[in-house]
């Protein structure tokens, strides 16, 4: 392993790209997919990216079409999919692309060892892509690119960051437009009491679970386990630990899978961060740990010891985690999650198996990891890991050390700094970050930052039934 004394490599640097890396047709994974398709097994490829909020985005392609052309050349798509809102709104002031450059297309260049085919669609595989201009330089912000150079700075150092995600979700007896013919009130959850870990609930809701675990296993997307969580009709689903970036795509695959699986037994679900007030909020925690370059070995564990590896990369979670919460809690929405005695955190503080803190420490040997719990289900897991790996690697570059161990109850009388309470606080933390501009590239901050300005805008237009329903008599 390489000392850690090196300097971290500067955010500008590239990584060369060849103009066509779709060209590549001896690809084991190409060649498997050319197989489906002759055998009549995939008629339909989708080809897609993921999107700023972290949502498969792209085309589906013809299997004729795909052999004829795609296969060789990829696919082009408008470059206004990294600047628009939830709702597909085109947003003001991207260097990226704008109305006055006429919103240019740009390249999807298939990473063909993603290829897989999607068990609960007809005749249907999936491809991801990573977004180029025309020369085939990578798009900087786009979010797969964001948690590629992470793991590239990383890669230097001699290390091998390793993720694992804990997904939570609300199901309910409701469809899609039901729920929005309802405007997302009044929704009746697939349970009626607190389900954590109760198993004859559990049986009530397997009608959708146990097709999610089997029909992700099919689809390359490893589950360890499910259960109940602490709301009515709230699950829990935990991924298989993996290479950031396996473990990114996975995520997202289960995350839009989840929500189509449910679409074909007429329910719905939703990871929003904090769904009701009254009700516990969905997280995504977030597990870590780096390893040696062979991934063999964990480098957090030697001779049963923690080693400064790990107290370094902790540290740098610690304090950075402010300045890049907004990777871990991309919404309004989220920020209303952080309540004392909810399981969420509060308080950016550590301890080892205690979940009244933001950053719980579990396992031993190569077990052994660091578990964020401040990040909530809504958030894109690209920018989630690769903010994770940034902070881990500040933390070891400038040789950060830990706060003492919080053993008690971290919701009541810590002295560890809050997690940001809003999406404004969270946005100033972040407009203020020399880190994060060091590991991003400023160009990267600058558009995010534009588009959570752009997001909190449009919160501080908006009329909520909160207000009308305070106000609407009794004012």
């Amino acid at each position: 392993m390489k000392s850690t004394t090196l300097t971290v490599p500067a955010a500008k640097m590239k990584t060369n790209h060849r103009k066509n890396p779709a060209s590549n047709a001896r690809h084991p994974k190409l060649e498997a997919l050319k197989t489906w398709i002759n055998r009549g097994l995939v008629d339909t490829v989708m080809m897609v990216m993921p999107d700023m909020q972290g949502r498969w985005v792209g085309k589906r392609i013809t299997a004729p079409f795909f052999l004829d052309s795609v296969a060789t050349n990829g696919i082009h798509a408008c470059s206004y999919l990294l600047t628009v809102d939830m709702e597909m709104e085109p947003l003001p002031g991207f260097k990226l692309t704008s109305w006055d450059r006429g919103y240019q297309d740009f390249h999807l260049t298939p990473d063909w060892n993603t290829a897989r085919q999607i068990p609960w669609l007809s005749k249907t595989a999936l491809v991801i892509c990573d977004a180029a201009d025309d020369s085939g330089n990578p798009i900087e912000a786009a979010p797969r690119r964001i948690l590629r150079r992470q793991i590239d700075r990383a890669a230097q150092l001699g290390f091998r960051p390793m993720m694992g995600s804990e997904l939570e979700f609300y199901l309910f007896k409701e469809t899609y437009d039901s729920s929005r013919q309802k405007n997302y009130h009044g929704l009746v959850p697939f349970g009626s009491y607190i389900e954590d870990y109760h198993m004859l609930q559990g049986t009530k809701e397997e009608v959708i679970n146990q097709d999610i675990r089997n029909l992700m296993e099919a689809a390359q997307v490893p589950v360890e386990c499910s259960k109940g969580e602490w709301g009515p009709g709230q699950h829990e689903i935990n991924l298989r630990y993996a290479d950031a970036l396996e473990m990114a795509d996975r995520h997202t695959v289960y995350k839009h899978g989840a929500k189509e699986i449910a679409m074909t037994k007429n329910l719905a679900l939703t990871f929003m961060a904090k769904y009701d007030a009254k009700l516990a909020g969905s997280s995504f925690h977030l597990h870590s740990s780096i390893w040696d370059p062979s991934g063999k070995r964990s480098l957090f564990w030697n001779n049963s010891k923690l080693t400064d590896i790990f107290r370094y990369y902790l540290g740098g979670q610690m304090v950075l985690a402010r300045e890049m919460s907004l990777f871990w809690a991309p919404t309004i929405n989220s920020y209303k999650r952080y309540q004392s005695a909810t399981f969420a955190p509060t308080r950016i503080a550590w301890g080892r198996d205690n979940r009244t803190c933001g950053f719980r420490v579990i396992g031993h040997g190569n077990s052994l990891r660091v578990e964020n719990r401040i990040p909530g289900a809504d958030a894109n897991p690209y920018l989630a890991f690769a903010a994770t790996i940034a902070a881990g690697l500040y933390g070891i570059k400038n040789k950060v050390g830990l706060p003492p161990e919080t053993k008690t109850n971290a919701y009541e009388g810590a002295v560890a700094p809050h997690v940001p309470k809003t999406m404004f606080e969270a946005l100033a933390t972040l407009q203020k970050s020399k880190a994060a501009k060091e590991a991003f590239g400023e160009e990267v901050i600058e558009h995010y930052l534009r588009y959570f300005e752009l997001e909190l805008l449009a919160y501080e237009k908006s009329v909520t039934c909160w207000e009308r329903e305070r106000y609407f008599e009794r004012i």
